[in-house]
């Protein structure tokens, strides 16, 4: 087979530059259309009746944390903190799986698709992902930055992704693996490679992942967070886990988008890592999330969403997985920050989704509390979502991001400090979860009660009511605020059984204590216990 081929975009790549052994035709950077085409011809996915592609991505419809792997090798390995999120792997190992990657893409028509991470010239990644299929080609199209003509002319990969999905490692036992699926990033060599998986996430989470190991490195906070500006330009973050509302109360038709899930810190103020939007799409309305829905339309990707022969899809169906999605460039949300960055925030918004029904519906936190619930990241699985939960189940995930940290949580919790006290900026922390009782007693707070929270907090009006402090947490809540029922406000008012308020409190307190403990054993400087819960 030829060296080289040209493809359908007119690639001229060499099998060398992308570092194979020969190539078949390599269709690179396609626009949206002509990815369409592909997907169809392909017979990749199907079309909705508004004319999105949908597509499955297989028995994996989420990430595979359990299989992602750093080498293990210097100078990178001293700065890593290793252990069940950071897992390490050989050198000679990750050089039998790049062969094994390589050899297989070797003479196949690919798709290679060139993107930056990151709307801060100064430094962004560029980043040259090769797949064997046109939707994952798509998807990482909608979920990073585009160049411009020019940008392509010149483009010289930083980084570069191998995603061999179809490929399986036989020999994972002899390589310590955990399973036949792979996903590991070599550092010194700028390499991620993927296998055993067709779950696109692997690739946007991956490149977050090795942000948020350069980006502290030069002193910028990375952050898993959305953010918008208003119309004066203050910025607010959103911080908060998956099912909290991150995505769905960063979008907001009064105040301009920059990024709904990944951006950076430094001296010039915020920007966002991506190009387009990833979105949860269970129980989807028109209704309830107006801007994600008119989202869906053609260019945008749907994964693994439940429809009928017409097309026409059951948004409320978890027939396939609860984590049904979207992906969607930026563009579609018309009320979007075109530049993808703006100055430095005002406020910053922990969203938690609490299904024990503890924590009030928004607190004002002080620069200590922010640094403890910042590290802490708590949120509640409820019963139901997982095999085997029977009550809500405590979740903390250090920086509200843990499984994308390559470096120690207290690196990310240091910049967020420095930023904070350095911009004077206010911190809450804002309870979607369950008020008047836990899950299955108790009502989930509802998407008005939490828009007025968090507007009051975006107006500044949230500054001018009377506080009041609970009992466990010591968080300050308001006495009463517009658009919210009182007797919410300070949660345990709102449980007819003050008893089992009391002891479900206590419970709650002594999980975030003992998690708080892994900070606080080895580095006084991060002991915000005192800002924390009491027993």
């Amino acid at each position: 087979m030829q060296d080289t081929k040209t493809g359908q975009a007119g690639s001229t790549l060499s099998a060398a530059e992308l570092g194979l052994a020969s190539v078949g035709t390599i269709h690179q950077n396609l626009d949206y259309a002509e990815l369409f085409d592909h997907e169809v011809s392909n017979q990749e996915g199907q079309i909705s009746e508004n004319g999105t592609m949908m597509i499955d991505t297989g028995k994996f419809t989420g990430r595979s944390p359990k299989d992602k792997y750093f080498v293990h090798e210097k100078p990178s390995f001293e700065n890593i903190a290793w252990g069940k999120i950071n897992q390490s792997v050989a050198p000679e190992v990750f050089d039998e799986l790049y062969a094994k990657v390589t050899d297989y893409l070797s003479g196949k028509d690919l798709y290679v698709t060139d993107g930056f991470c990151g709307s801060n010239e100064k430094t962004r990644k560029s980043v040259r992902f090769i797949t064997e299929f046109a939707w994952q080609s798509h998807f990482v199209k909608n979920m990073f930055i585009r160049p411009g003509a020019d940008d392509l002319a010149g483009f010289a990969p930083n980084f570069t992704v191998y995603n061999a999905s179809n490929l399986i490692d036989e020999d994972w036992e002899r390589h310590g693996l955990n399973s036949e699926v792979f996903v590991v990033f070599n550092i010194e060599k700028n390499v991620a490679i993927i296998g055993g998986t067709w779950y696109g996430g692997e690739m946007k989470k991956g490149i977050f992942t090795m942000m948020n190991y350069w980006l502290p490195l030069e002193g910028i906070l990375s952050m898993h967070c959305s953010a918008n500006v208003g119309k004066g330009g203050d910025v607010c973050l959103f911080f908060g886990l998956s099912g909290t509302g991150k995505t769905t109360l960063s979008t907001d038709a009064s105040r301009k988008l920059i990024g709904d899930d990944e951006h950076g810190w430094d001296a010039d103020g915020i920007f966002n890592f991506e190009g387009g939007c990833y979105a949860k799409c269970i129980d989807l309305s028109s209704e309830s999330e107006p801007e994600i829905y008119n989202a869906i339309r053609r260019d945008a990707l749907l994964e693994n969403v439940v429809a009928d022969e017409a097309g026409v899809i059951d948004y409320d169906s978890d027939a396939k997985t609860e984590n049904t999605r979207v992906s969607y460039p930026i563009e579609h949300i018309d009320n979007h920050e075109p530049t993808l960055k703006a100055g430095h925030p005002q406020n910053i918004i922990f969203l938690t989704c609490d299904a024990f029904g503890v924590l009030p519906p928004v607190s004002k936190l002080t620069k200590e509390q922010a640094m403890y619930y910042f590290l802490s990241g708590y949120t509640a699985k409820v019963a139901g979502t997982e095999r085997g939960v029977t009550e809500p189940s405590a979740t903390f995930s250090s920086c509200f991001g843990e499984a994308f940290l390559p470096l120690p949580p207290t690196e990310y919790a240091k910049l967020l400090g420095e930023k904070i006290e350095q911009h004077n900026v206010n911190a809450y922390l804002v309870n979607t979860g369950w008020a008047g009782g836990g899950y299955g007693v108790g009502e989930r707070m509802s998407i008005k009660a939490t828009r007025a929270c968090v507007n009051a907090i975006l107006d500044g009006s949230i500054e001018n009511v009377e506080f009041d402090q609970t009992r466990w947490f010591r968080l300050n809540i308001p006495k009463e605020l517009p658009g919210v029922d009182s007797n919410i406000l300070n949660p345990r008012n709102s449980w007819g059984d003050k008893e089992a308020f009391d002891a479900t409190a206590n419970k709650l307190a002594g999980m975030f204590i003992e998690n708080f403990k892994k900070y606080t054993s080895d580095n006084d400087e991060f002991d915000f216990t005192q800002a924390g819960p009491r027993m």
